[in-house]
C-alpha cells in the first residue's frame, strides 16, 4: 500500500502541473520562507545567501534584483550560472530525491530547497558547499 502511494507521488512530482506551479512561483514570495526556515534554527541570513550564491552564482546584489523583479523561478534559473557541483546534491526534500526528479527547472528549485533545509539543519557550510577537498 505504501508502494502504491510513493509511486502516484514520483508521478505527482514528475507531472507537468506540478512543474508548471514551480515554473510560475516568484523567488519573492518563497525567500521569506527561506530566511524565516534558517533564522528560526539559528542560522544567518547571511550564510543563506552564501549557500544561495554558490549554487546561482547572485550575489547579495543580484538576489535582491532578482526578489525586486518578482521573477518566476523559471526566469531566476534562466538567470542563474548553477555552479559545477551542483549535480552533487543528492538526498530527499519534500519527500522527494532531487537526483530522480525528471523536469530540469524543478530540480534545481529542489536543489535549493535541499541547500537550505541542510543549513537549518545545522549542517556545516562546507559540507553544504559540496566543494571537493
Amino acid at each position: 500500500m505504501t508502494r502504491g502511494a510513493d509511486t502516484r507521488r514520483i508521478e505527482y512530482m514528475n507531472s507537468n502541473k506540478h512543474d508548471e506551479r514551480i515554473a510560475s512561483m516568484t523567488f519573492a514570495e518563497v525567500y521569506p520562507h527561506y530566511v524565516n526556515k534558517v533564522e528560526r534554527k539559528g542560522r544567518t541570513k547571511q550564510e543563506l545567501h552564501r549557500v544561495i550564491e554558490w549554487l546561482t552564482g547572485f550575489d547579495e546584489t543580484s538576489i535582491q534584483k532578482q526578489i525586486d523583479d518578482h521573477v518566476t523561478f523559471d526566469v531566476f534559473f534562466q538567470r542563474a550560472q548553477l555552479h559545477p557541483n551542483a549535480h552533487r546534491i543528492t538526498g530527499v526534500i519534500c519527500g522527494y530525491r532531487v537526483e530522480d526528479i525528471e523536469n530540469p527547472l524543478t530540480q534545481k528549485v529542489r536543489y535549493l530547497d535541499k541547500l537550505v533545509d541542510e543549513l537549518a539543519k545545522g549542517r556545516k557550510i562546507e559540507k553544504i558547499l559540496r566543494n571537493p577537498s
